[in-house]
């Protein structure tokens, strides 16, 4: 089997080459901009470079995209020409080049005004079947590049699994608040609660899919770490996210006081994983009782794999307002 991995100089792409070759499996890596695992330099959005970057190939991982860190320096026509038409040349080539299976990395971001609780009501359980309402470009062309993936599995019969991901980079939020408030380390464990994923559990994720296209044929999946909250928490975690946490995890205050960290006052959502577990068989290892137990361990909570991609940032550029401008 021959992978193709677009997006191969970013977070996930990396990390998915990295992981690939380390098992000794035969691996191509696509992007913009040159890197260790980029074996060729051109754009999505060239149909002739996607043709000869598929050749050969048997099963595709589409993680390039423009997404949220760019709403605010690029144009929507951007984000089609990227998101979508970039989708759809890639689309188009594996149905031409007989590709057995076809994994799109999509984002949780397509859900996006239905993620916001009414105010004063529950937290929002979020599975799969919760409507898909993008409050931006970023969402919206997602979803669009999604609902062609579905389009060519009705059509050409391409097994497509796409898998909408929650939070997995390790820069800093772009929210000044949220940055003033809490260190880094100590917001993003507290988003394993809900709605982060660590960088190894996201490439085990895809590989899942790539193995299962085939077998389930079309799919959308929830990709998060493993929430212990259950729908009877939704209503207390919009008023005291930290009181369920604590009767959750006992030791969890003693802990983290130990570091000078804090629990979220208020959970707004929560991310359930439970389809692409099942369907996918697919066993996320990185999840909140792992991040207490490396407490405990005085050990970093996040994989080696993430410690190994590091943080790359998104743009060329440095913002001194934060690590990307956002759109007020």
């Amino acid at each position: 089997m021959t992978i193709l991995v677009t997006g191969s100089a970013g977070h996930l792409g990396e990390g998915i080459l990295r992981t690939l070759r380390a098992g000794g499996s035969t691996v191509h890596g696509v992007d913009l901009k040159e890197s260790e695992f980029t074996d060729q330099v051109g754009s999505i959005t060239d149909p002739g470079f996607v043709r000869t970057a598929m050749a050969d190939v048997t099963a595709v991982i589409h993680t390039a995209t423009l997404h949220k860190p760019h709403v605010a320096t690029h144009s929507k026509q951007d984000f089609v020409d990227t998101n979508v038409t970039g989708t759809l040349n890639l689309l188009e080539a594996a149905v031409a080049a007989g590709v057995r299976s076809f994994v799109f990395t999509s984002t949780t971001s397509a859900f996006g005004s239905m993620l916001k609780p009414d105010a004063g009501g529950p937290a929002v359980w979020v599975t799969e079947e919760l409507p898909s309402v993008p409050k931006n470009v970023y969402g919206t062309t997602k979803l669009m590049a999604e609902n062609l993936c579905e389009l060519f599995f009705r059509e050409q019969r391409l097994p497509v699994i796409v898998l909408r991901t929650s939070r997995f980079f390790p820069e800093d939020d772009d929210d000044p608040v949220a940055r003033a408030s809490y260190a880094t380390d100590n917001a993003q464990a507290n988003e394993l609660l809900y709605r982060r994923l660590d960088i190894e559990d996201a490439v085990t994720a895809h590989l899942a899919a790539s193995e299962k296209a085939r077998e389930i044929g079309f799919g959308r999946y929830i990709v998060s770490a493993t929430s212990p909250f259950m729908q009877h928490h939704l209503a207390a975690l919009s008023r005291d996210a930290a009181g369920v946490v604590r009767e959750l995890y006992p030791d969890c205050e003693e802990l983290y006081a130990a570091r000078g960290w804090r629990l979220f006052d208020v959970i707004d959502r929560v991310y359930v994983n439970d389809r692409a577990r099942r369907e996918l068989g697919w066993h996320p290892r990185f999840d909140f009782a792992h991040v207490l137990a490396s407490l405990r361990a005085r050990q970093d909570f996040r994989s080696e794999l993430a410690r190994d991609v590091g943080a790359k940032g998104y743009h060329d550029a440095v913002f001194e307002s934060g690590p990307y401008p956002v759109l007020s």
